[in-house]
């Protein structure tokens, strides 16, 4: 990892010294390895970028925001999974890409630290992958350890669409070159067995997630498909904009909002459940909608292609319609 790091630097270097690009969103430790967050970085402290298994964070989001320069581009960094996201902004016209070079880094799944912790790994103060990258060494002030990378991967990347690109400029190295990413396993599944649950049962389960919830927001701000210039829950009107939840009715009115506004645009980036300080799994709400459209209206993945309208902005006679009969006069 260490070596793909500075072919990155390395390229990104190169991009900006030809004067076509000025700026790149990368990674930045914070105070401790695995504090990462995305950053601006320019020619002067590119050096600083990182780029491990702790750079979870899915930049396409940051984009929206980022400052524009009129004959510059801006480099954004992004893994396969963050590529539909990508494409998703695209279609929606949240980003111009031609204001952007994306180029697209190999990622065999990234770390839960917390699940190197529960390995009662304590003190940790940097990670290395072995060259297979299966094993990882844990450095911390007490010495090393070593873990299997498949036992502390951040849970959606063992639902993981592939190490294959569908969205860059350009690739750091090329797709079937590429270290094979985590094998996935059925994401449908955890749905399933909710929606096996009596309708009692199936409510006491999300009652319980959802009054963890601290509204902080971290869900919606790191989302790819909340990109609404002023949210709905930030109108003073609403009664209810930037403050902590005061009910269970706002407990779950706004993360069943939030659900049914990103529905046939989640690109299932698991974000939300990665930011979420409560662990509160998010990503089942957003899952359970991707699972009933592709039941209703065929298989459809948000962002594996750019300008395609999903299933629920496409009408069509053949369109599921439960209480409507469409009938054609002759």
């Amino acid at each position: 990892m260490r070596e793909m790091r500075d072919k990155l630097v390395s390229r990104v270097k190169e991009l900006l010294a030809d004067g076509s690009c000025d700026r790149v969103i990368g990674w930045r430790a914070g105070e401790f390895c695995y504090d990462v967050t995305p950053e601006i970085f320019t020619a002067d402290n590119v050096d600083e970028m990182i780029f491990d298994d702790f750079c979870g964070p899915n930049q396409s989001k940051y984009l929206v925001n980022a400052p524009k320069s009129d004959d510059k581009k801006i480099i954004v960094l992004l893994k396969p999974c963050d590529s539909y996201s990508y494409n998703e902004l695209i279609t929606e016209h949240r980003i111009q890409p031609e204001k952007i070079h994306a180029i697209g880094v190999p990622c065999t799944g990234m770390v839960d630290i917390d699940k190197i912790r529960a390995k009662g790994i304590a003190g940790i103060t940097g990670i290395e992958e072995d060259e297979a990258g299966t094993m990882l060494t844990v450095h911390t002030i007490y010495g090393d350890s070593t873990v299997a990378k498949k036992d502390v991967l951040e849970d959606r990347c063992y639902f993981c669409k592939g190490k294959k690109h569908v969205a860059g400029d350009e690739m750091l190295v090329p797709d079937e070159e590429a270290p094979d990413t985590p094998e996935a396993g059925d994401r449908m599944a955890e749905v399933a067995r909710l929606e096996a649950m009596a309708p009692q049962e199936r409510f006491d389960f999300w009652r319980s997630q959802l009054s963890k919830c601290i509204r902080c927001n971290a869900c919606r701000n790191a989302c790819p498909a909340c990109t609404c210039r002023t949210c709905v829950f930030d109108n003073p009107a609403s009664g209810v904009s930037a403050k902590v939840n005061v009910n269970s009715f706002e407990e779950n009115m706004f993360h069943i909002i939030r659900a049914f506004h990103v529905a046939g645009r989640c690109t299932d980036c698991g974000e939300c459940s990665r930011v979420c300080p409560q662990n509160i799994p998010l990503h089942l709400l957003n899952r359970k909608f991707i699972k009933d459209i592709d039941e209703l209206y065929g298989t459809f993945q948000a962002g594996a292609e750019p300008d395609v309208r999903g299933p629920l902005v496409s009408y069509t006679e053949g369109d599921a319609e439960a209480s409507v009969v469409l009938r054609r006069e002759n």
